[in-house]
C-alpha cells in the first residue's frame, strides 16, 4: 500500500471513531452544538481521504494513462467528474 493510501486509511479509520462517537453522543442527547461540531470533524476526514486517494490516482493513473496515451481522456473526464461533485456540495 502506497503512502497517499496509508494515510487515507489512517484518516477513514479516525472518522469512523468520530461517527461512532457521534451516535453515542446523539444517543446520550448530548448537546446539538457539540455534536454538529464533532460531525464537521468527521466530515474534515473524510474529506482529506479523498484529497488523498484523488492524488493517488492523478499521479499514478492518470499520470500512466497520458505518458502511454492509454485511455487518458477517459481518466481525465472521471477526475473532472469527481471534481464537479465536490465543488457543487
Amino acid at each position: 500500500m502506497n503512502p497517499e493510501r496509508k494515510k487515507a486509511m489512517q484518516s477513514l479509520k479516525t472518522a469512523k471513531g468520530q461517527i461512532e462517537g457521534i451516535i453515542k453522543m446523539i444517543e446520550d442527547e448530548r448537546y446539538c452544538v457539540d455534536i454538529s461540531n464533532q460531525i464537521l470533524a468527521a466530515q474534515a476526514l473524510l474529506k482529506r481521504a479523498n484529497l488523498l486517494i484523488l492524488e493517488q490516482h492523478m499521479k499514478n493513473c492518470v499520470k500512466s494513462a497520458c505518458e502511454n496515451q492509454d485511455h487518458a481522456e477517459e481518466k481525465i473526464e472521471e477526475v473532472i467528474h469527481i471534481l464537479e461533485k465536490v465543488m457543487t456540495k
